[in-house]
């Protein structure tokens, strides 16, 4: 158990040792494991992100909090949004939040006069009772299997949660660009990742087949490095474009990308629950997720595919008239 404990911590120290650098993050930026990461009364931090520890702001954070697990104490001023998960978010008198207030399976406690401007989100997360599953064959079969189910599916919203704070601090402006292209062109992006997820098949059985000359080890790892890369920021757009648009459907204020890209991860999770359907549902957007890469390019243009109109050639205007030299005298 030690050593799976020590692999996730080195990766999750080398995603966000990227941090600084593509979120153009400054030193008053804090990343935390497993320890407590406090911002006194007059001291001003950019952004917080702790895993396993607690948070206490007593001063002011400019811009998110962020935190997996421990308690987060508000008394100061936040200046976006408050983010846990499975943490216990305790909010003071004098505590103001200027953006979301997000609780995925952890607990909020308010004192009275504190202030959130954005939308407040709180998942419990369901409770199951022994009594759900004590009578009847269809429990005696599926209760022993139920724990494995729930640990596998909160691994899985775990990674998805990072993967989503990542690319909401990394690169916001993408994802939405992308995210936008389903509400003009759902058919051809669903048609796109479909073909897209056709031709990726072929390169891996072909690269598979390279594998016994060698030649294709490092062609194969590249395109499974593609296909994550590609996976991952397809789900992510999807997270921000199933939040925002819960949050226009319910005419809430509009979220900031960390806040509906957990809006989102929670929406499709829900489903994602649903026997079937979920499965289905999962398939889809996996095919939408491809299909927003190919034709945006990490969301970096519209639509790659859409030829450039020419611009017409300029008129040839007529030049200076030539004057006529006068007729020789008579």
């Amino acid at each position: 158990m030690a050593k799976y404990k020590t692999l996730i911590l080195a990766l999750t120290l080398g995603l966000l040792g990227f941090l600084p650098v593509w979120g153009d993050q400054t030193g008053g930026d804090r990343i935390g494991w497993k320890d407590t990461i406090a911002v006194t009364a007059g001291e001003t931090r950019d952004s917080i992100a702790s895993f396993g520890g607690d948070v206490i702001v007593d001063g002011k954070v400019r811009r998110s909090v962020f935190a997996m697990g421990g308690t987060i104490t508000i008394s100061g001023e936040v200046g976006d949004a408050v983010v846990g998960l499975g943490s216990r978010i305790v909010l003071r008198s004098t505590a103001v939040v200027k953006g979301d207030l997000v609780s995925m399976g952890g607990s909020i406690e308010k004192e009275p006069g504190f202030r959130v401007e954005g939308d407040t989100v709180n998942f419990k997360g369901p409770l199951f009772s022994d009594k759900a599953f004590k009578n009847g064959l269809w429990g005696l079969i599926f209760f022993p299997f139920w724990p494995i189910v729930l640990i596998f599916k909160m691994v899985n919203i775990f990674l998805w949660a990072l993967a989503a704070f990542l690319g909401a601090m990394i690169m916001p402006k993408q994802i939405a660009r992308a995210s936008a292209q389903l509400r003009t062109s759902f058919w051809p992006v669903l048609g796109t990742g479909i073909l897209a997820h056709i031709v990726f098949a072929f390169l891996i059985v072909f690269a598979a087949l390279l594998c016994l000359i060698l030649i294709g080890v490092p062609i194969l790892f590249a395109l499974i490095m593609a296909g994550v890369a590609i996976k991952v920021f397809g789900r992510v757009a999807l997270f921000y474009f199933f939040g925002e648009s819960m949050s226009r459907s319910f005419k809430w204020n509009r979220p900031s990308a960390l806040g509906a890209s957990f809006l989102g991860l929670l929406v499709i999770e829900v489903v994602g629950f649903i026997p079937i359907i979920g499965l289905l549902f999962k398939a889809v957007l996996t095919a939408l997720g491809w299909g927003l890469v190919v034709r945006t390019k990490f969301g970096t243009v519209d639509n790659w595919f859409k030829k450039s109109t020419p611009l017409p050639p300029a008129p040839v205007l007529p030049g200076p008239t030539a004057p006529v030299p006068p007729a020789p005298a008579a």
